[in-house]
């Protein structure tokens, strides 16, 4: 045994085997010793300290939360049903009196608690052995079936319930059952890299995994890959952690949990994709066929494409990819408020007529608790979930400002809160002298949950020094979103054109958020419109037409094939450009804005109301649904 070697415990069962597969194929021989065990011994493997990797139970994970990072990239998950995690029984689940739980189980235990406490049940629970499990199913008494003991289980009983169905049927989102955690420090990114290239081997050999388990323990070899491809998701992206997280937010609401938890991550490198042999030589039509079916584009191939593929065949491209990512035909929207709490600023941006310098002794504000107050009960009012919180750099705003901000308003008022721009961040820090991690830290823990993308604009620096010299640079807004999805927030991603920039410009800010999305998945969407110039100081010499931006955001849709929602942009293009931008790749219609002070100073002056955003989405094709930040689905009293 070679001491040096990481010790990682895995979960037994077939849907973890694509994890392990390329280490138990020689990857990594010189770095992992490898065991394998039951869900709930591979936590308390790690609890311990026996191993330094465990594929744990989410919520085990929830229950050390603090003291463990999750690998990025990788995870035992669904979207729906997945047939090894079930409740059965004599009797519906309305019925049941008692529930015998697999002892092997966390996650799926919780969530059954959690589904109980929804749905008004109060059944009583009692732990039994994994191997026991089936036997104890009878008359009121259901059982909950985890892993493989569930194939076949539904055959043998009167009543199922599939906990992932019934999962997304609650959130629409999908559901994270295990994920491959460590404690800081345990494994390095070159360790992340090699345990990602296992699981990509393993997901290309699926097929074959399921051949050997067939021949190890029986069954049907087809019926096994099937499971694999369609039912078992092993990927941790950005839906999977907005699905995670809500998990733990609503177990911490049903008193499941004990304290807030936020998945965190272990570091690791970007995962850039190099331009495919030959790219250069493919036609067009080509390339917005592998661009539909979900293949990467090359920075080459984007360039071509938005400089010679026709608009409309562009925008059908995007759309089927937008269909196969979204294929429910539901389009999802938020009712927020956007509140600019100071128009003070020091940054100056030439393309902003918002802002009022520190100097100001007229204009300049910073709201009171008083306005506050009425805006945020409004909100409340109007069926808000969320606040989007931006300012402008007030030197005069120490963090202090913000956490008593930020407890007041979790205290006061049932309103997450989108809040602070990167650049409000970077600024934060520059002021305390802190970290960008010290400071985001500190504002989680003050009531912060997610992170808006303002203040991207265009993603070079170049073009950033001419429109706006004393804003922060390219890397700075990078880092603040790297450090902010290693923290566990959830956060958008925007960009802003028609400042003259040249296609490579935009390409290369695509190619800069789809490699940091590689990198953690902690972008949850995209939003992108063109430069408003009225009254502003920067003059308008670009093309902000409809058609421009539409052929941008179809671009978008194919070449961020890691973003898992487009929101198209409304209140700068207008609802029936708004519709149009559903067909060129676009799953969301944004917020029904309650208020927004920025960009209708500078000429846009659309303003919808929740009930004219369902019926623009309706009008175009799509069943409108209220989501989160999250794009968790959200129930809608009638």
């Amino acid at each position: 045994m070679n001491p040096a070697k990481k010790k990682l415990a895995a979960v037994s069962f077939l849907n973890a085997r694509p994890i392990t597969y390329g280490l138990e194929h020689g990857l990594g021989d010189d770095r992992f010793e490898l065991s394998f065990e039951l869900p709930s011994r591979c936590a308390e493997l790690l609890e311990r300290g026996e191993v330094d990797l465990g594929l744990i139970p989410s919520a085990s994970y929830a229950a050390a939360s603090g003291e463990l990072r999750i690998v990025p990239g990788i995870a035992i998950a669904g979207f729906g049903p997945v047939r090894t995690v079930l409740l059965v029984g004599d009797v519906p689940l309305a019925e049941c009196k008692a529930i015998a739980l697999d002892g092997a189980s966390r996650s799926s235990a919780m969530l059954l608690r959690l589904l109980c406490k929804e749905r008004g049940l109060t059944p009583r629970f009692r732990e039994v052995p994994h191997d026991e499990v089936l036997d104890a199913a009878s008359g009121t008494t259901g059982a909950l079936v985890i892993g493989d003991a569930g194939f076949g289980a539904a055959a043998r009983f009167a009543h199922t319930l599939d906990l992932g169905a019934a999962w997304r049927e609650l959130t629409g989102l999908p559901f994270v059952y295990a994920v491959l955690a460590g404690r800081p420090g345990a494994i390095g990114p070159e360790d992340v890299a090699l345990l990602q290239e296992s699981l990509a081997q393993g997901l290309a050999a699926r097929p074959t995994i399921a051949r050997a388990w067939s021949e190890a323990h029986g069954g049907d070899p087809a019926d096994y890959e099937r499971y694999l491809v369609h039912d078992i998701r092993h990927q941790l992206g950005a839906e999977e952690l907005s699905g995670l997280s809500a998990f733990f937010d609503r177990a911490r609401a049903a008193e499941l949990l004990a304290r807030p938890v936020r998945p965190r991550l272990f570091e690791s490198r970007p995962r850039i994709a190099a331009a495919p042999v030959g790219a250069a030589s493919r036609s067009i039509d080509a390339l917005l066929s592998d661009a539909a079916a979900g293949k990467r584009l090359s920075p080459d191939d984007a360039l071509r494409l938005y400089e010679s593929a026709p608009a409309l065949e562009l925008g059908a491209a995007a759309d089927a990819r937008r269909q196969s990512l979204h294929p429910d035909g539901e389009v999802t929207y938020i009712i927020d408020r956007n509140v600019n709490y100071t128009n003070v600023c020091v940054t100056r941006c030439k393309f902003c007529n918002f802002y009022r310098p520190p100097t100001n002794k007229t204009d300049g504000y910073v709201l009171t608790r008083e306005q506050l107050t009425q805006k945020f009960q409004e909100t409340v009012d109007l069926g808000g979930v969320q606040i989007l919180l931006q300012g402008g750099l007030n030197p005069k705003l120490p963090i202090g400002w913000y956490e008593d901000l930020f407890r007041w308003m979790k205290a006061n008022f049932p309103l997450a809160i989108h809040g602070l721009s990167p650049e409000e961040i970077r600024y934060i820090a520059e002021i305390e002298n802190m970290s960008i991690r010290q400071v985001i830290e500190r504002l989680i823990a003050a009531g912060l949950d997610s992170i808006p993308g303002g203040g991207a604009e265009i993603l070079d620096d170049e073009i950033r020094y001419q429109i706006s010299p004393l804003k922060c640079s390219t890397d700075t807004w990078l880092d603040v979103m790297r450090e902010a999805h290693g923290l566990g927030l959830r956060t958008t991603a925007t960009m802003v054109f028609g400042f003259g920039e040249q296609p490579r410009h935009l390409v290369g800010h695509f190619e800069r958020l789809r490699a940091l999305q590689d990198e953690t998945a902690g972008f949850t969407a995209f939003i992108c419109w063109p430069f408003q110039a009225e009254g502003t100081r920067l003059k308008l010499h670009d093309d902000t037409t409809a058609m421009r931006y539409l052929r941008v955001f179809a671009l978008a849709r194919l070449y961020l094939d890691n973003f898992p929602s487009l929101q198209v942009s409304w209140p700068t293009m207008g609802p029936e450009v708004g519709q149009v931008a559903l067909r060129f790749g676009g799953n969301d219609f944004g917020s029904a804005m309650i208020e927004e002070n920025v960009v209708s100073q500078a000429g846009a002056i659309f303003k919808l109301g929740a009930d004219d955003i369902e019926r623009y989405i309706r009008a175009a094709g799509f069943t409108p649904r209220r989501r989160n930040m999250r794009y968790e689905r959200l129930a809608v009293a009638s």
